[in-house]
């Protein structure tokens, strides 16, 4: 079973990559820096998902955006790395530090998705329940996954460290 949960890790860190780079960097970015395919998946998506925050971007989730473009990015590719190999004990912690960090941001974002009146924002957004719970689906599993990724850091034997105890 740990080596399946490496694999859901592994495969979470290298999606992640590419969907960082092409479309999330998109709410920071010059818009001239991308092509119009590109541009046009991320419009396309959030008119479908009516997702206002990577249609109209607020400061506090650029914010956000900046930590995981600075912040995540690199670590992306250790992480993805790391579970890829398998039984890395280096990594606990790190991916203790980030799971925390993630789970905690999609409080604010799934508050918004849940309970933001979107009546007067330029871009439609999500405006029945079944909407919402949509929109929320497509951001849950940057919630899911990190706080297995922590639940299985703190809890399981495979990661926890060797405590080297000197006898005397």
């Amino acid at each position: 079973m740990a080596r399946v949960l490496e694999w859901v890790f592994f495969l979470y860190f290298a999606s992640h990559i590419p969907i960082t780079i092409l479309f999330d960097s998109q709410a920071l970015l010059p818009k001239e820096l991308y092509p119009q395919a590109l541009k046009d998946v991320l419009a396309n998506y959030a008119h479908g998902a009516k997702d206002t925050l990577m249609a109209d971007p607020p400061t506090w989730f650029k914010s956000f955006c900046w930590c995981e473009m600075t912040l995540q990015l690199p670590f992306f590719f250790v992480a993805a790395y790391a579970f890829f190999q398998g039984k890395c004990r280096w990594i606990r912690l790190p991916v203790i530090i980030y799971s925390t960090h993630t789970a905690t941001t999609l409080i604010p974002i799934l508050a918004q998705v849940f309970f933001n009146d979107f009546s007067d924002s330029p871009v439609p957004g999500p405006a029945t329940f079944e909407e919402r719970m949509t929109l929320a689906t497509i951001y849950m599993p940057y919630l899911v996954i990190p706080l297995l990724m922590l639940f299985v850091m703190v809890f399981s034997d495979d990661y926890k460290p060797h405590l080297h105890m000197k006898s005397h």
